[in-house]
Protein backbone atom coordinates (compact mmCIF):
# COMPACT_ATOMS: atom_id res chain seq x y z
CA UNK A 1 0.00 0.00 0.00
CA UNK A 2 1.40 3.34 -1.04
CA UNK A 3 1.06 6.59 0.84
CA UNK A 4 -1.57 7.89 -1.62
CA UNK A 5 -3.75 4.77 -1.15
CA UNK A 6 -5.14 6.44 1.96
CA UNK A 7 -6.97 8.89 -0.33
CA UNK A 8 -8.20 6.27 -2.79
CA UNK A 9 -11.98 5.90 -2.83
CA UNK A 10 -13.58 2.46 -2.99
CA UNK A 11 -14.80 1.31 -6.40
CA UNK A 12 -18.49 0.75 -5.71
CA UNK A 13 -19.05 -0.85 -9.12
CA UNK A 14 -16.40 -3.52 -8.60
CA UNK A 15 -17.62 -4.07 -5.03
CA UNK A 16 -21.23 -4.62 -6.13
CA UNK A 17 -20.00 -7.25 -8.57
CA UNK A 18 -18.00 -8.84 -5.73
CA UNK A 19 -21.17 -8.82 -3.57
CA UNK A 20 -23.14 -10.57 -6.31
CA UNK A 21 -20.54 -13.36 -6.39
CA UNK A 22 -20.28 -13.77 -2.58
CA UNK A 23 -22.66 -16.42 -1.23
CA UNK A 24 -24.54 -15.29 1.87
CA UNK A 25 -23.39 -11.67 1.52
CA UNK A 26 -25.47 -8.63 2.48
CA UNK A 27 -25.52 -5.33 0.61
CA UNK A 28 -26.60 -2.63 3.05
CA UNK A 29 -27.71 0.86 2.06
CA UNK A 30 -27.33 2.98 5.20
CA UNK A 31 -29.09 6.08 3.87
CA UNK A 32 -32.46 7.15 5.21
CA UNK A 33 -35.67 5.46 4.09
CA UNK A 34 -36.66 8.34 1.80
CA UNK A 35 -33.26 8.31 0.10
CA UNK A 36 -33.48 4.54 -0.31
CA UNK A 37 -36.97 4.82 -1.84
CA UNK A 38 -35.57 7.39 -4.28
CA UNK A 39 -33.33 4.76 -5.86
CA UNK A 40 -31.07 2.00 -4.56
CA UNK A 41 -28.84 -0.76 -5.84
CA UNK A 42 -30.84 -3.92 -6.64
CA UNK A 43 -30.41 -6.57 -3.96
CA UNK A 44 -29.64 -4.07 -1.21
CA UNK A 45 -31.47 -3.75 2.10
CA UNK A 46 -32.08 -0.47 3.86
CA UNK A 47 -30.38 -0.26 7.25
CA UNK A 48 -30.36 3.48 8.08
CA UNK A 49 -27.25 4.53 9.99
CA UNK A 50 -29.16 6.02 12.96
CA UNK A 51 -30.88 2.67 13.59
CA UNK A 52 -27.79 0.44 13.45
CA UNK A 53 -26.48 0.88 16.98
CA UNK A 54 -29.83 -0.17 18.46
CA UNK A 55 -30.07 -3.40 16.47
CA UNK A 56 -29.14 -6.80 17.86
CA UNK A 57 -28.66 -8.27 14.38
CA UNK A 58 -28.73 -7.31 10.72
CA UNK A 59 -30.01 -10.65 9.51
CA UNK A 60 -26.76 -12.39 8.58
CA UNK A 61 -24.10 -14.23 10.57
CA UNK A 62 -21.22 -12.28 12.07
CA UNK A 63 -18.88 -13.94 9.52
CA UNK A 64 -20.94 -13.13 6.41
CA UNK A 65 -19.57 -10.58 3.98
CA UNK A 66 -21.35 -7.23 4.52
CA UNK A 67 -20.98 -4.52 1.87
CA UNK A 68 -22.06 -1.06 3.06
CA UNK A 69 -22.82 2.02 0.97
CA UNK A 70 -24.51 5.43 1.30
CA UNK A 71 -24.57 8.50 -0.96
CA UNK A 72 -20.92 9.56 -0.84
CA UNK A 73 -19.16 7.10 1.46
CA UNK A 74 -19.12 9.08 4.73
CA UNK A 75 -22.11 7.44 6.43
CA UNK A 76 -21.06 4.03 5.16
CA UNK A 77 -17.66 4.49 6.83
CA UNK A 78 -19.46 5.27 10.11
CA UNK A 79 -21.80 2.31 9.62
CA UNK A 80 -18.90 -0.06 8.93
CA UNK A 81 -17.33 0.99 12.23
CA UNK A 82 -20.63 0.41 14.09
CA UNK A 83 -21.03 -3.02 12.50
CA UNK A 84 -17.49 -4.01 13.46
CA UNK A 85 -18.20 -2.98 17.05
CA UNK A 86 -21.31 -5.18 16.87
CA UNK A 87 -19.04 -8.13 16.03
CA UNK A 88 -19.38 -8.32 12.25
CA UNK A 89 -15.87 -9.13 11.12
CA UNK A 90 -16.21 -9.12 7.33
CA UNK A 91 -17.48 -5.57 6.68
CA UNK A 92 -16.48 -3.54 3.65
CA UNK A 93 -17.29 0.13 3.09
CA UNK A 94 -17.84 0.30 -0.66
CA UNK A 95 -18.44 4.05 -0.85
CA UNK A 96 -21.30 6.01 -2.32
CA UNK A 97 -24.08 5.30 -4.77
CA UNK A 98 -23.18 8.62 -6.39
CA UNK A 99 -20.36 6.72 -8.13
CA UNK A 100 -22.49 3.72 -9.09
CA UNK A 101 -22.93 3.19 -12.83
CA UNK A 102 -25.42 0.31 -12.82
CA UNK A 103 -29.20 0.28 -12.77
CA UNK A 104 -31.11 1.32 -9.68
CA UNK A 105 -34.49 0.20 -8.49
CA UNK A 106 -37.22 2.18 -6.75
Amino acid sequence: MGILDVFKRPDINAAVEEFRNAPGALLADVRGAEEYAGGHIPGSVNLPLPTLAGRKSIGVSKDSPVYVYCLSGARSAQAAAVLRRMGYNNVKNIGGIAGYKGEVEY
